[in-house]
């Protein structure tokens, strides 16, 4: 199973702070928000890693990141040249994933549930993840009928759910033929949502269920609440963080390193 985590974008809600830099860059908290989503892969088992972005700030994520030896894992980077669309992004990945099953996750969205038993487990030709909110109409959201996910609706003005689909997917190789034959929304993007209900549409997706906390970073409100809550982990553990590497296959809890948490 390969990573990607889609870093491109404009960050124009967050204005002025994206003037000078990316909005994955900002700090949530004590740690730069990419550490997250990193934090979310690498803890997941996943160490082969791509960081897609735009071309502005390129280079501040190597300058940051390097080639992660310093954290455990190979990195690899991707340019976005101008926004199409997470699908577009997305498929940027193709030649990196060469065939394999592939865990994406969007910079701005910050996990506390660890993945590792669902990509284990992942054995379909799609897995979202979903969280239930109340201001679903910000989101995509998935409308169910006892276990399965039978549509996706985005950013709808009256949700038939409350069931938000976050920025965590996962695919089998397949995804890039479905984004391959995806025609412009309406805002002339490639839209994840059209990706996600290909699959449901041919029954090979399934949801996962999140128990913590989720929240993204891409407005000032949702920045706040992200680092508000990262706060409020480190003080329920300790200061302690979780750390690469994986020992014995599983992960051990001790004074961090690299500032990765979980």
């Amino acid at each position: 199973m390969k990573g990607v985590i889609l870093a491109g974008g404009t960050g124009s809600r967050l204005y002025p702070l994206t003037k000078v830099t990316n909005k994955h860059l900002l700090p949530v908290y004590d740690k730069p928000m990419i550490y997250y989503p990193m934090a979310t892969l690498i803890n997941a088992g996943i160490k082969d890693i791509m960081i897609v972005s735009g071309r502005g700030h390129a280079g501040h994520f190597l300058e940051l990141l390097g080639s992660g030896v310093d954290h455990g894992v190979h990195l690899t980077y991707e340019i976005q040249e101008k926004a199409g669309g997470i699908a577009q992004a997305l498929y940027l990945a193709k030649d990196f994933v060469d065939g394999d099953c592939i865990t994406v996750i969007l910079g701005d969205n910050i996990f506390q549930d660890n993945i590792r038993d669902d990509i284990r487990n992942f054995n379909t030709g799609a897995k979202i993840f979903i969280k239930e909110v109340t201001d679903a109409y910000r989101f995509g959201v998935a409308e169910l009928k006892g276990k399965k996910v039978i549509g996706i609706e985005e950013k709808p003005k009256k949700p038939r759910s409350n069931f938000a689909v976050t920025g965590l997917y996962i695919y089998d190789s397949h995804v890039f033929d479905v984004i391959k034959n995806l025609k412009p929304s309406g805002r002339g993007e490639l839209e994840i949502t059209d990706v996600n209900n290909y699959y449901i549409q041919n029954g090979n997706m399934e949801y996962g269920m999140l128990k913590g906390y989720w929240s993204d970073a891409g407005t000032f409100e949702s920045l706040l609440r992200a680092g508000e809550l990262v706060q409020q982990q480190n003080k329920s553990i300790s200061t302690e963080t979780f750390e690469n590497p994986l020992i014995a296959g599983e992960l051990v809890q001790q004074p961090s390193k690299n500032g990765f948490i979980n």
